[in-house]
């Protein structure tokens, strides 16, 4: 399908001649004689260029790049006029104009703006979509209250440039969280810039944070840029804050508030402009008390509180979380994927999952390569998720299911059935006919 290029000119000689020529090189071309008829042309016709004279009699050129923008923003829009003034491409260009053409009208000048601003428009979508399909990479899956509450506070904090300060126990996917408010930012095709605090050496850290010039120190072999000015225009991530230690802290906190630094050996002050978000998975206030953290590094970085919920307050999100990551592990595996009976998603409910998805993931892991069947059912999960599990579980029960004599099936089952039930008893069989409404003498017959 060939590109549509609408036309936009009271001066019909300028149309025609436009349209010949593009329509030659294979273009589809439309047009129309002021900017109401092109509003309406855009509407309905959705062009993949806009051609647009500035001057024209009621709504001018400028007028109608705003209206477009406002009805399509990311429609690539030329402009065209006759009286090639300074004023009026700077006016187009902040209304958002892609480029700016004089007449008389240079037909290659013509073709190669065309030619840049539908590539330019081809660039956009496609960081569009990479930007959409990192959000989702990055996004944490649920559907329970307590994700919901997630995505409204992920959303309201996004567009602003305060600081935020994420908590969470290990594993509930903080880092996703971090990630995922970069990418609705304002700043999303800018640098997202990790430090983990716990991972730095004291001795490392100015150099590891401000950087360095060559020869600063014996190692200083070459200039070394630092995270700090890695992020810059971008987001700077502080993760673990909370195992940072405290000389670490006060430098950190020096360089945010001035919001200026200097690399080691380096006499030119640098500027940073960053987005800042910090995660913890401590208690900082506590940790204050303690006199492990700094309460006015604290104030600084708490401007917006996101809590991230452990698993444990959000199980009615395991199935769709398992799901998830078998349709993965199928797709890396070029294999069959898997999935839980409903018993064993009972069972994973009632988990008090330490390690958060995390754990739910390396659990689901596990059982796609260690289980052979397509459905994963209780007997198939592992302690310490399956308290009754035993490694001969799952091979009587394909035993049992490989028997082709119905009676001899019902007779082995009914045997195994008993000897759980008293040994679920402590071996009383008394207790043990009572709770399953039979008597003691019936019980002995089937399992001696």
């Amino acid at each position: 399908m060939y590109p549509a290029v609408l036309i936009v000119d009271d001066e019909s000689t300028i149309i025609d001649s436009l349209e010949g020529i593009l329509s030659d090189d294979g273009f589809e071309v439309m047009h129309a004689y002021n900017g109401y008829e092109a509003l309406k042309k855009i509407e309905a016709e959705s062009p993949d260029i806009v051609l647009l004279d500035i001057w024209m009699p009621g709504m001018d050129g400028i007028e109608t790049l705003k209206e477009i923008k406002k009805m399509a923003p990311n429609l690539p829009v030329v402009m065209i006029t006759g009286h090639g003034s300074i004023e009026s491409a700077v006016d187009a260009t902040k209304s958002g104009a892609f480029d700016f053409l004089e007449k008389p009208l240079s037909i290659d000048k013509v073709m190669v703006t065309i030619s840049n601003a539908l590539n330019f428009r081809k660039l956009e979508e496609e960081n569009r979509y990479l930007r959409k399909k990192s959000i989702e990479k990055n996004s944490i899956t649920g559907t329970s209250s307590a994700v919901q509450k997630l995505y409204g506070e992920i959303m309201a904090a996004s567009p602003s440039d305060a600081s935020i300060l994420i908590t969470g126990e290990n594993g509930t996917g903080k880092e996703m969280v971090a990630r995922t408010i970069h990418q609705l930012s304002l700043r999303p095709e800018e640098p997202f810039i990790i430090i983990n605090c716990a991972a730095i050496p004291e001795k490392n850290i100015d150099s590891e944070l401000f950087g360095h010039e060559k020869g600063a120190f014996e190692e200083a072999v070459s200039k070394n840029k630092g995270k700090f000015e890695l992020a810059s225009g971008g987001t700077l991530f502080l993760d673990e804050i909370g195992d940072m230690n405290i000389n670490t802290q006060a430098k950190i906190l020096r360089a945010l508030e001035s919001k200026t630094f200097q690399r080691i050996g380096g006499g030119r002050t640098l500027h940073m402009d960053v987005r800042l978000i910090a995660s913890t998975n401590k208690n900082l206030e506590q940790e204050i008390e303690k006199g492990n953290f700094r309460q006015d590094l604290f104030f600084r970085l708490n401007v917006i509180p996101i809590h991230v919920p452990p698993l444990r307050e959000r199980t009615g999100d395991i199935p769709l979380l398992a799901d998830t990551f078998f349709d993965k592990l199928a797709k890396q595996s070029s294999g069959k994927k898997k999935r839980l009976s409903p018993e064993a998603l009972a069972l994973l409910n009632h988990y008090p999952w330490q390690g958060n998805v995390r754990e739910l993931k390396n659990l689901v892991e596990r059982l796609s390569i260690m289980v052979e069947n397509q459905l994963i059912d209780v007997d198939d999960i592992p302690q310490p998720y399956n308290p009754d599990f035993t490694s001969g579980k799952s091979t009587e029960r394909r035993r049992l299911f490989s028997m082709d004599d119905l009676d001899l099936a019902r007779k082995t089952f009914e045997q195994e059935y008993l000897r759980k039930k008293v040994a679920q008893a402590k071996g009383d069989l008394a207790e043990t006919a009572k709770r399953i409404g039979t008597s003691v003498h019936y019980i002995k017959k089937r399992i001696s």
